[in-house]
């Protein structure tokens, strides 16, 4: 019995030791922090964050230990007194990790997916600040219409610049967590050329990732929408309840635009004077416009055909974000426009304002 107990100890000692070598330490300070205050180690679950454990600052700063058997992101957050909320997403992996969580500058670094991420959220909180100081500043009443629209350009190139910061954080890092948890994060801002040179690089753990799986069938989709390719069908039903298909108007000798909106879309409300200004002006030159909405309510939607003057056919199945026509052309953010040529031929994907308005001319001319 003394020697089986000797070897369940030897055993014991062994895993205690491995587990010491191979976990995680994660030590920080939080900014306007006070001994006594709860730190919240947490995972987003759905669209909410669940505490998986808690840390009481004590000496300034607090600690979590445990092990981890893979690397995962997660969240720190913490209270302060003032009741501000602060957090900040980390990779939960072996090794030390250290925290600063502050209001606009936090970190996690110490170990090789937090170091490079933390490269990646440097930039972006740099950029961050540096919109925050054009918003706030565009609040002046003073500002002529001039300088509200250099300001507005000015906010435009600022996030251009984030959007290619995730770009590059993507490409540099696709084969570990880091680049993994930036594509899920920032797929709908890129183009399939971004993405699609990535995907074999994807490591095998991830392909059949719920996110990787739809960001491969969305860049097939985009694929098959893409300009030059013959445009995609859509069936669903009119305002009436009538059948409807874009068929019925695409191919047969009109240029016809699809345009994916919905009545709860604010961007949408305002773009759709210059498709009013558009039909007006084209629709006995050939052209025609066929409203994809995204709604859920008809009677929204009905309403608001209505009240921003929309004549042209209309379709939609009522499913919101899981619209058939959305998902067929990968839609993942309204506005969205797809011009079509007359034989049926997808000319141009995106375009609103000015933009869309010259591409008409020229096409229509």
């Amino acid at each position: 019995m003394k020697k089986k107990l000797t070897y369940l100890f030897a055993i014991a000692a062994i895993i205690a030791a491995c587990s010491g070598n191979k976990g995680y330490v994660v030590t920080g300070t939080v900014e306007g922090g006070a001994d006594g205050d709860t730190v919240y180690l947490q995972k987003v679950d759905g669209r909410q964050l669940v505490k998986l454990d808690s840390s009481v600052i004590a000496n300034g700063t607090f600690t979590f230990k445990g092990v981890q058997d893979s690397t995962v992101n997660r969240y720190i957050t913490c209270k302060s007194k003032e009741n501000q909320r602060l957090m900040i997403d980390f990779f939960l992996e072996n090794g030390k990790i250290n925290i600063k969580l502050t209001a606009d500058n936090d970190s996690a670094t110490g170990t090789p997916n937090n170091d490079a991420y933390q490269v990646v959220r440097s930039q972006i909180n740099g950029l961050n600040k540096q919109m925050m100081t054009v918003y706030e500043s565009m609040s002046d009443t003073a500002l002529s219409d001039k300088e509200r629209e250099a300001k507005s350009k000015e906010m435009n190139d600022l996030e251009t610049k984030m959007i290619d910061v995730a770009k590059a954080g993507i490409a540099k890092n696709i084969t570990t967590p880091v680049g993994i948890y930036l594509l899920k994060s920032n797929y709908y801002y890129l183009d399939v050329k971004d993405i699609d040179p990535l995907l074999p690089q994807i490591p095998a753990a991830y392909q059949n990732d719920e996110t990787i799986v739809k960001i491969k069938e969305n860049v097939a989709k985009l694929k098959a929408t893409a300009v030059g390719q013959n445009f995609t069908d859509i069936a669903m039903l009119t305002p009436g309840g009538k059948p409807i298909k874009l068929s019925d108007y695409a191919g047969k000798g009109k240029v016809v635009l699809v345009d994916f909106w919905a009545s709860w879309c604010g961007p949408c409300r305002r773009e759709m004077p210059n498709l009013v200004e558009a039909y007006a002006k084209y629709k006995n030159k050939g052209f025609e416009i066929v409203g994809v909405s995204l709604d859920q309510n008809g009677d929204a939607w009905k309403d608001a055909i209505k009240k921003l003057n929309i004549t042209w056919p209309q379709m939609s199945d009522l499913k919101y974000w899981n619209s058939e026509g959305a998902r067929l052309y990968a839609v993942s953010s309204i506005p969205h426009t797809v011009l079509i040529s007359a034989d049926g031929t997808i000319l141009a994907r995106g375009l609103h304002g000015e933009e869309l308005q010259s591409k008409l001319a020229e096409v229509l001319k």
